[in-house]
Order: C-alpha cells, then sequence, then structure tokens
C-alpha cells in the first residue's frame, strides 16, 4: 500500500519574519495617508506569522508589497506571501519567490537571497523537479554559512535530508538530519529542534525502528505543542497516524488522521488535505471498508489537482487500484493503475512506477491474462534488483510464480516460488535484526544523552567558577586602580558609596518583602489545597477500614463514601475559599473578569482561572474529574462568551486582564 510521505518538516512558516519597526515610522512622511494605515497593517501581519496558527489575508498582503519601496521590508512582505501560496499554489509561489530573490538581490540583501533560494528550494521540492531543488537549497547554504545566519543554516540542511530521504537515502538523510538536531539544540532553536525530532521519527518508522520513531515523534509533537503551531501539531498527528497503522492499530491511526485533516482544510492547505485524505484511505482499505476508502482516494485526487503535485494523484490512483482489486474489480483496477503509471512516468517516479505495475500484473493474472502480468514483472524485477529494493522484488517474485503456473510452466513456478520464500525468509531475519539493533540504538542514545547531560552540568560549574574569578581579578584590579586615580577624593567617594549602598539595600530590601509576601499568598494557596486533598484521603481510608474490619457496615459506609466524593467533586465552599486567596494573588482576577463580562458563569469563572495559573487542559481536567474534550469544549464556550476572535490567544487574553 502506497503512502504519501508529508513535507511537513521544509518550512519554519514565518518564525522569523520580524520586524524593523523604527524604520517604518522614520519613512511614513513619504507617503499619504492610506499608505500610512496600510503600512500600520503590514506592521501587525508579521505577527501572525509568527505564531504560526493564523491566517493570513493575502488581498492585504499584495496591497502592502504594491506601494512599500525597495527595502528589506518589501522583502520580507514578498516572502510573506511565498509562505501563503506554498501549498496552495506553487506557481504563484514560485512567481513571487522569483520577485524576493530579485529584490533582494538588487539590495545586496544576502539573507534575503538566502531565504529566497531556500523557498525556490521547497517549491521544486513540491513539484518533484529534486535536482533544481537540491541547487537551491545548497545555494541557500552556501550564503548562510558565509553570513553565518543560524536558521538559513539549519533549514537548508533540513532541505537536503528530506531530497535524500524522498530518494531512499535514508541513512544519509539522518546523519544530515542529525547534523541539523545537533546545531538546532545548541542554538536554543525550539522549533528547528522539534522540526529535526519529527523527521528523525519519519526516518526511523521508514527503517521500521517503529520504538525510536514514536519517541522522536512525540517529542516534536510536545514541542509543537509548547510553540502552540496547530499546523506542526497536525503534522505530527499525520506521522503518529502512520506508525499507529503500521502497528496495525488502523482505527487509532484514522483518528489521528482525521485530527490532522480538520486543521489542514482550516488553513486551506490542499496539498496537506491530498496527503491526509489518502492516507485516510488506505487504512480504510486495511479495515476492509472499501466504499469509504474509495470515497477518500477520490477526495485526494482532486485536492492533489489543485495542489498540482503528481506525485500525490499517482500514489492515490494506485490505492484505488490496488482497493478494486480487493474488491474483485479488475479492469477498474487496470484502469486507474494504467493512469498512475502515465503520472507517475512524467515525473519520473520510478517506485511508485513499480508499485503500480505489480499491482497491474496482479489484476492481469486474477483476469487470466499471464502474458501479459509477466512483461511487466519483468521491468519491476529490473528496478528493484537495480535499486536493492528488496519488498517490490518480494512481491514480483510472488507474482511472477503465479504467472508461470497459470502458463503451465511449472518449473518456472517453482524457481521464482523459491526465490520468494528465500527472500521472505531473508527479509524476516532482517526483520529481526532491525528489532535487535532498534534496541542497541535505543541504548546508545538513552547514554549519549545521560553524558551529554553530565557534560552540560560540568560546563555550567566551570563557567560558574569562571565568573567568580574573573569577578575577583576585576575587583582587585578596579580597586588598585581607584586607589592610586582617586585618592584624593577617597573619603567623599567613600560617604557617597556608603549612602547609595544604603538606598539600593532598602529598595532592594522592600523589593525581597513583596515578593515574600507574594509567595507566602502563594504557598497559603497550594497548602489549602493539600489540606482539602489529605483531610479528604483521610477520611475516606477510615471508611475503608469500618468496611474491612465491619462488613455488616458496607451499605451504610458504602452511602458515606459516595457522599464524600459527591463533596469533594462539588466543593463550592472549599472553592470560595481558594478563590480568595487566587484573587488576592492574581490582583482581584475574578472581580475584574464580572465586571467585564457581567454574564459570566462561576463554572466560566473557575476555568478562566486555572488557565491563568498556566494549568494544562490534561490538569484542568483531571481537577475537575471530567475528560480532557470537556475542558476543551469549555474553553471554546467561554472564548465565545468572552467575544473573542480565532486569531486571539485564549491564555494571553486572560494573563493580561
Amino acid at each position: 500500500m502506497d503512502f504519501v510521505w508529508t513535507k511537513s518538516f521544509l518550512t519554519y512558516k514565518g518564525s522569523y519574519y520580524t520586524m524593523d519597526i523604527i524604520g517604518i515610522f522614520l519613512n511614513l512622511n513619504q507617503y499619504d495617508m492610506k499608505t500610512i494605515t496600510t503600512s500600520i497593517l503590514f506592521f501587525l501581519l508579521p505577527f501572525c506569522w509568527a505564531t504560526g496558527q493564523n491566517k493570513m489575508n493575502i488581498d492585504s498582503l499584495l496591497s502592502v508589497l504594491n506601494i512599500q519601496p525597495l527595502d528589506t521590508i518589501k522583502v520580507k512582505t514578498a516572502n510573506n506571501i511565498v509562505n501563503y501560496y506554498m501549498y496552495r499554489n506553487p506557481d504563484k509561489a514560485k512567481e513571487f519567490a522569483r520577485m524576493e530573490l530579485q529584490l533582494s538581490t538588487e539590495l545586496n540583501y544576502d539573507e534575503g537571497v538566502s531565504l529566497a533560494y531556500y523557498q525556490l528550494g521547497i517549491v521544486y521540492n513540491n513539484l518533484d523537479k529534486l535536482d533544481s531543488a537540491r541547487y537551491y537549497y545548497n545555494s541557500s547554504l552556501d550564503i548562510a554559512e558565509r553570513i553565518e545566519n543560524k536558521v538559513h543554516i539549519s533549514q537548508a540542511r533540513r532541505g537536503l535530508a528530506i531530497l535524500e530521504f524522498s530518494q531512499g537515502n535514508l541513512n544519509k538523510a539522518d546523519s544530515i538530519n542529525n547534523i541539523d538536531l545537533d546545531f538546532t539544540i545548541k542554538q536554543k532553536d525550539t522549533m528547528g529542534t522539534a522540526l529535526a525530532y519529527d523527521f528523525k521519527g519519519t526516518i526511523n518508522q521508514n527503517k521500521g525502528y517503529y520504538s525510536i520513531a514514536l519517541a522522536n515523534v512525540l517529542k516534536g509533537l510536545k514541542l509543537f505543542e509548547k510553540l502552540q503551531d496547530s499546523i506542526r501539531i497536525a503534522d505530527s498527528y499525520n506521522h503518529l497516524a502512520t506508525l499507529e497503522h503500521n502497528l496495525k492499530n488502523h482505527q487509532m491511526a484514522i483518528d489521528y488522521n482525521k485530527k490532522a485533516l480538520a486543521i489542514y482544510e482550516d488553513y486551506n492547505d490542499t496539498y496537506y488535505q491530498a496527503q491526509a485524505l489518502n492516507d485516510i484511505g488506505v487504512m480504510y482499505k486495511s479495515l476492509k471498508n472499501e466504499k469509504a476508502a474509495l470515497s477518500y482516494f477520490e477526495k485526494s485526487i482532486v485536492k492533489s489537482k489543485v495542489a498540482k503535485v503528481s506525485a500525490l494523484e499517482a500514489a492515490a490512483l494506485t490505492n484505488m487500484g490496488s482497493t478494486y482489486i480487493q474488491m474483485n474489480e479488475y479492469q477498474n483496477a487496470i484502469e486507474h493503475l494504467n493512469q498512475s503509471i502515465e503520472i507517475a512516468s512524467t515525473i519520473n517516479a520510478n517506485r511508485r512506477i513499480a508499485i503500480a505495475r505489480n499491482k497491474l500484473a496482479e489484476a492481469y493474472i486474477s483476469l487470466g491474462k499471464p502474458k501479459q502480468a509477466k512483461n511487466l514483472l519483468a521491468e519491476v524485477k529490473k528496478y528493484a534488483l537495480d535499486t536493492d529494493n528488496m519488498s517490490i522484488l518480494k512481491n514480483a517474485l510472488k507474482l511472477e510464480s503465479q504467472a508461470n503456473e497459470a502458463l503451465g510452466n511449472f518449473p518456472l513456478s517453482l524457481k521464482s516460488h523459491k526465490q520468494y520464500l528465500e527472500l521472505s525468509d531473508s527479509l524476516l531475519n532482517l526483520e529481526k535484526i532491525k528489532e535487535i539493533e532498534e534496541l542497541r540504538i535505543i541504548f546508545q542514545t538513552e547514554r549519549k544523552e545521560a553524558e551529554i547531560a553530565l557534560q552540560v552540568e560540568e560546563i555550567n560549574t566551570l563557567n560558574a567558577k569562571a565568573k567568580v574569578d574573573k569577578l575577583t581579578k576585576g575587583l582587585y584590579a578596579g580597586g588598585m586602580a581607584s586607589a592610586l586615580a582617586l585618592s584624593g577624593l577617597l573619603v567623599f567617594g567613600y560617604r557617597q558609596r556608603i549612602k547609595k549602598n544604603k538606598i539600593a539595600r532598602e529598595k532592594q530590601e522592600e523589593i525581597y518583602k513583596q515578593e515574600i509576601a507574594h509567595k507566602k499568598k502563594e504557598l497559603t494557596s497550594q497548602t489549602l489545597h493539600l489540606v482539602q486533598k489529605n483531610t479528604f484521603i483521610q477520611e475516606l481510608m477510615e471508611n475503608l477500614e469500618n468496611i474491612k474490619n465491619s462488613p455488616e457496615k458496607f451499605k451504610m459506609e458504602f452511602r458515606r463514601m459516595v457522599m464524600l466524593l459527591k463533596k469533594e467533586n462539588a466543593s463550592d465552599k472549599d472553592w470560595e475559599v481558594f478563590k480568595t486567596y487566587f484573587s488576592e494573588v492574581h490582583n482581584d482576577f475574578d472581580q475584574k473578569l464580572k465586571t467585564i463580562y457581567p454574564d459570566i458563569s462561576e463554572k466560566e469563572i473557575r476555568l478562566a482561572a486555572f488557565l491563568r495559573m498556566n494549568l494544562t487542559t490534561k490538569e484542568i481536567a483531571a481537577t475537575l474529574n471530567v475528560l480532557p474534550d470537556s475542558i476543551l469544549k469549555s474553553k471554546y464556550r467561554l472564548k465565545k462568551k468572552l467575544g473573542l476572535d480565532k486569531a486571539t490567544d485564549l491564555n494571553d487574553f486572560l494573563n493580561a486582564i
């Protein structure tokens, strides 16, 4: 079955579009009022990109681009437009990437040239023109290394790693990605690190190291959630879906992919929609739900054509053909598989051609046309042997044995069958070796991480010692110089220092007092919560002991425990006490909410308070004894009641009150 690999590791999607604010406003006198208004709009737009979660008004971006003077800000506007079109309209993305390159070249703006080359690399990669993509990635990397732009170095490396991956060079891709992972960790580049972990998961998944793959994808997902990047979270869901499918958890895989699909649809991201729709179809086929599978493949083909990505269209057509074979509708299968081969041939996607030909041979054998099947299988075997693709070769040998049997050539059929069995045993042994290798890699990784942690601790200790030594030497040298240069003013300087130190000490003491008071309030709040919980647990334990010692008291004690649980779950009185302490620490937060929104309920205030404390959805759900989905719905309703739009983050809004 032909899964489509997503290219979700390519872009930061706007994480480096900072603005020269002073430059904008210094130049406002060159424009009329309309221009000033548009410039202010342009100032606001990049912040939407920086979140990685807000959709862009392309008309506004294009309007800004048309009126801007030739400067680096105009280059960044063009880059934002490229990002908008990248997975919506590749031709438009290419057009504006070339404009970005031209503007940057005219300005001798190396950073812009590097970024434009990288964007062109992505465009050509998405269009399956890998040689052009490699040229632009390398060009971007050369400039980025010369100007020492860390972000551009990382992204260009990632692009080159993806090219190796797409051509089946997994070890080379992994090697480049490992360099990038170490680099981003040292640079404290959270987004880059998350992308590298996520890509490492995909590489190991294709190697068959599912445990390592799962661990890395989850590491990436955790960082994406920390960054609150919806698109990246969706990409991680997609990769987790593929892993669950490989582990035969098909329904879980479908659930993950549908979550990803909903986000891609919300962002009008046609490329990712096509990929997710194809993968969902694969999973429904595995569940023998052919009708649902065909429906998703058809939708994937439509989106692939919109995105102009032939590889996705070819993959979906192959999967449709395979599904029709499963339904014994061989003519339909042949029609779709031939379409797939025709499209894949236009982009030299030889692996996809070989997979489709294997399926086509299977259909011909089922229709009683073994000669046509053998002709196809001869080409498949040649490709598989040339590229050392044993999985495709195994399927071809199995089908070749069946074709020879149908032709009555039993010696050749037996020969092919023996070769098939030998290769199957070899691949099975490789799987066992993979399992052992996976355990070895896990052990080495854990040991390496422990060593790195120890080295970091030693480095921190040495740095701290060096700072102390430097400070001591600096004070000594400074003291000697002051004594020689200012000996005549020693008494006056001494008195002034005493006065200044006293004032500074008094200010610092006041700050400490305020901090201590604040911490005491927080501590009281937390203590109250712990006392309540401990009291409840103690009472529950006593009731359990009573039941244990006197079984005849079961009914009465059981009722008491139920009442205790209800009391603990509701705990309205406890909430009021907790709310009092919370208000003191957070400056009457609940009263402010009631003043601004008079119709807000007590439950909504409670949820807002927990969000103000930066509790996660899972933590809030555990505290209120409800499911996380219930909290997500409550957050949605709260956001609606507060009148917030999609672009406004609920936590940021509450923290600002």
